[in-house]
Order: C-alpha cells, then structure tokens, then sequence
C-alpha cells in the first residue's frame, strides 16, 4: 500500500505550470456559436439555404464505437456535441404557418432515459434551448414532417456525405436525417461534388483563363478515376478549338441550372471564418498548445534509453489529461531511430529507444481546439555530433520560417524560407549533390492552418491576423539513403505553432525547448518519474 500511496503521490506532483487542475469551465460561449452563425450568414448568397448535419457514430469492433467526436463545423456554429442531429440556416428570415419568423433550425436527438443510462445525458429540446441559445429546437423525427421546402431556395448548400454513417436501431439517427434530406432536396444518386464543382468552374469560363482551367479539370480527372467516364469533362478537355469549348459550356450550364445543389458555398464559407480565430478561439488554443509544450518538457526531464516509445507517449498523454485536454487531437507520433523517418508513424511499438534520437509529433485538444507540437531529442541526454549537425540546419530552417510568417505573406512563404536552408544546409553537409534532391530529405510542407482541425479549415491566400499555423521543417534520412551511412537513421522534425499577428509572429509553444543546447540542459532535470515503479509482472 505505501508504494502504490507513493506512486500516486508522485504522479500527481507532475507539473502545475499556469494552469488550474480543476474541472474546466472555460467552453465556448453560447454567444460565440450564434455570432458564428452569424457570420456565415452574412457569406451566403441571398435565397439560400445550408444544411449541416453531425457527425457519424463510427464502430471500433463489434457492439463498440469509436469515442464520439463531433464535425467541427458543427460544433463550431451550435456548441452541440451529441450525434444525430441536423442544422439548418437560411440566409434570409423564414416565416412558419402561425407567421413567426426564423433564420435558423436545429434537430437533436430526443431524450430517452433508457439510452441515457448506456450512454450519458442528452441535451434534448429543452437543454439545447436553455445551454446553447437555440429558439426553434425539435427532436430529429421531426425533421421528415416539418414544411421546408427547399425547392423554393436558389442555393442549397451542404458539406457532401462521407457514406460512413449506419443505419441504426431506431428512427431519427444521422441515417434517417441525411435519407429525409436526399429526399426533400431531391438529391440525385450518382450526385459528386467534385464533378458538380468542375462543372461550375466550366459554366463561369469567360475564355480569359481556359487554358488553365482546362488542365485543372485534367489533373482532377486523372486524380479521381470515376471522373474519366463523364461525357463533357472529356468532350471539355479534349476539345480542338474555343468554339466547341463554348458549346460544351453552355450544355453544363443548362445542367447546373437544373439543381440548386451546391457543395462549395458553405465549406468556404466555413473556411473563410475558421481561418481567424477569435478571442476566445485563442485563448482555448493557446492552452491546448501550452499544455502540449509542458508534455514535451516532462517527457525530456523523464526520458532514458529504457523506455518504449509508447511510454513515452503515456508520459504525453497523461500531461494532456492531468491539464483537462479532453483528446489527443491526433493519434501521436513518437518515433525513435529510423522509425522517425516514417511522417505518420502511430504504431509507436519499440520497446526501448536506445541511444537514438526520438522525434514526438503530439498535440493536446483542449475544448475542441487542437495543438501540433513537435520535437526530436536524443534518448541518453546528448546529441552526437552527427545528430546536432542535422538538428541545427532543420532549427535554422524553422527560425527562418516563423521569420516570413507576417501579415499580408504568402502562405507558402515559410516553406519556401525554410527550403532554402534545409537545401543549403544538406548541400554543405554533402549529404546530396544538387539541390533538386532536397526534396528526397524533405518530402513535406511546412505549414497548415491549426484549430478545431489539426489541420485545420483555410483560404490558403495572404496571412491574416488571428490565423494560426504551424512551421515545421524537417529532415529525414533513413538507414540505406544514397549517402554517409554515419547520417542514416537520423530523423528531425521540429514543429511550433505560430499566431500571426500586426506586431509579427508569436511562437505559442515557446516554452518547450527547441535549440540543443536547452534540450540538453532540460533533460538534465530530474523528474517526478524518476521513482516510479510499477510492480514485475510474469
């Protein structure tokens, strides 16, 4: 009993850094859901109507799902976090029979005190109302009879089905809303996205830009293969004169005006707005990072030769739920040795790191809102010389990409900042030849957009205040490379995320080290693992 009291002890004395172990009551406000309904209103084009629905209940095994996370769109405009439930937003005011007028529905899951006991409370009609601000709540049944008529609406406008919901038990689950849908909007079998936004970008041609337009509709056919058997893609592609390209036009036109389907007005409309954080967003971000920054300070404290990559990522992971994180906002990545070469490597099944280096790419989710932070340390405490060689040139390719992360930038300019560097630094380490092979070493972007998303909604256009990314360059070079074989197995990847802002970028992850030098000195600290001991077990 004292060695189990102590062990307890010890795990509860982990880091206190800033923030309250308590409960949290930081959520987003009901108020920031509907000023986000708001704003996407004011995005869509008059006598249009959205529909979005929740996500999908995914199955694990058997008679056991996946833990239910929420689409984060429609989180991110209701505060809902329950399955089968459909939203629906008008860009003008509606008005119903009694002649009460609306803008916006939502239908949720009924309560059932049965279910509840299996599965936890529902907010049901009444919770929804009085939690999240909603006015005209009903349970999901109610969807196939109320009068919407979307018909009488130039644009209805919907993020497309993703096929992966089942049919449950039961009436009103997401299978039963999304099949009322298809059946009120007159929603066609072989409907696809992809063609139907080809076809609008064909019916918008003003000849200016058809050269380019026809070899994007090339690329995409030969990206998705069900594309290469549609009569006006091809007869559009392969065309022999702007004439027949016009004819062709006008056939796709007279398609396009025949459904008032459209999968393209709210998804960018949604990345419009989700691109900028707002206060709030910040604040809930900024601790997902933070929380993840202090999960790598605890593992480097903690780290040793002995340990396994997956206890390595509990370490993590156990920071996250000491903090409240509710998530993982991705599956972690911890990679020692030449297992770091592999970008997405999850298996994280080595059982001792060695004297490797050890690259962890994890992140928190905190209240919805992920974090992404990445760094590589050597297992034993010191980096060889080999090692820090090739850490330096990725840590000054990352200060050269946060540098070009400023207002007004392109997206692209912290990649291509921290190319250059990456290019320079293997050329001079004569790791490759010419620069063109950079790319074999660096076979990645640099940076995405960050928030509800890991990789998270965006224009992809000029910087913008409040946007938060992420810069992370990194090499990789694995056992067998055309190289030194003193350099093979070293993988680095050093990822931080960025706020940009009209005074510059701020590095929100800075806590956690990032030179070698700090990572050294960090991982001579003690830790409060260092007497943790669990029982021998056969």
């Amino acid at each position: 009993m004292k060695n189990v009291i102590f062990s307890t002890f010890v795990m509860l004395s982990i880091v206190s850094v800033g923030f309250s172990q308590g409960t949290p009551t930081d959520y987003l406000s009901a108020d920031f859901h509907k000023q986000r309904r708001d704003e996407v209103r004011k995005l869509l084009p008059p006598n249009t109507a959205v529909v979005l629905f929740a996500n999908a209940e995914r199955n694990r095994a058997n008679d056991v799902d996946f833990v239910y996370h929420q689409d984060p769109n429609f989180y991110y405009l209701t505060g809902y976090k329950e399955p089968n439930a459909v939203l629906v937003l008008f860009s003008e005011p509606q008005t119903d029979a009694s002649g009460k007028k609306f803008d916006e529905i939502i239908y949720v899951q009924e309560r059932n005190a049965r279910a509840e006991q299996w599965t936890g409370k529902r907010l049901g009609v009444e919770g929804v109302k009085e939690k999240l601000g909603f006015d005209m709540v009903y349970n999901g049944k109610e969807f196939e009879h109320f009068p919407i008529d979307f018909a009488s609406f130039d644009i209805v406008s919907f993020v497309d089905f993703q096929n992966d919901y089942r049919d449950q038990s039961g009436n009103a689950d997401l299978f039963d809303l999304i099949k009322t849908f298809k059946e009120k909007a007159n929603y066609p079998s072989d409907y696809n996205p992809i063609k139907n936004d080809l076809y609008s970008m064909i019916s918008a041609d003003d000849g200016s830009k058809t050269d380019e337009l026809v070899e994007t509709v090339e690329k995409y056919m030969n990206r998705y293969p069900n594309l290469q058997d549609d009569e006006f893609l091809n007869d559009f592609v392969n065309a022999s004169n702007d004439d027949i390209r016009k004819e062709i036009k006008n056939k796709v036109l007279v398609i396009q005006q025949s459904s008032n389907l459209d999968s393209k007005v709210l998804p960018m409309a949604m990345a419009k707005l989700r691109e900028t954080k707002t206060a709030e967003e910040i604040k809930l971000l900024k601790k997902a990072v933070e929380i993840s920054a202090v999960g790598q300070i605890e593992v480097m404290k903690a780290m040793h030769p002995n340990m396994s990559e997956s206890e390595i990522q509990g370490v993590h992971e156990y920071v996250y739920k000491k903090y409240g994180a509710e998530y993982e906002g991705y599956p972690s990545i911890v990679g020692g040795g030449n297992n770091g070469c592999i970008l997405h490597y999850i298996e994280n099944s080595k059982t001792t790191v060695g004297n490797d280096l050890v690259l962890m790419d994890l992140g928190a989710e905190y209240h919805g809102y992920t974090a992404d932070v990445t760094r590589t340390i050597p297992a034993n405490g010191k980096f060889t010389s080999e090692q820090k060689a090739i850490y330096d040139i990725v840590y000054n390719a990352q200060e050269a990409g946060i540098k070009a992360s400023i207002v007004g930038a392109p997206f692209q300019a912290p990649g291509k900042a921290a190319y250059q560097v990456v290019a320079d630094g293997l050329l001079k380490l004569g790791i490759i030849k010419e620069e063109k092979e950079t790319r074999i070493y660096f076979p990645h972007g640099t940076s995405h957009y960050l928030g509800l998303d890991v990789h998270d909604d965006g224009t992809y256009g000029p910087f913008k205040p409040n946007t938060v990314i992420t810069v992370e360059p990194g090499i990789y070079i694995p056992e067998g490379s055309n190289c030194d074989k003193k350099w093979w197995g070293i993988a680095v990847r050093i990822e931080d995320d960025v706020l940009i802002t009209n005074d510059g970028p701020v590095v929100l992850s800075a806590m956690a080290p990032r030179t070698t030098e700090a990572i050294e000195a960090m991982m001579k600290q003690p830790s409060p693992l260092d007497n943790f001991k669990l029982p021998k077990l056969d």
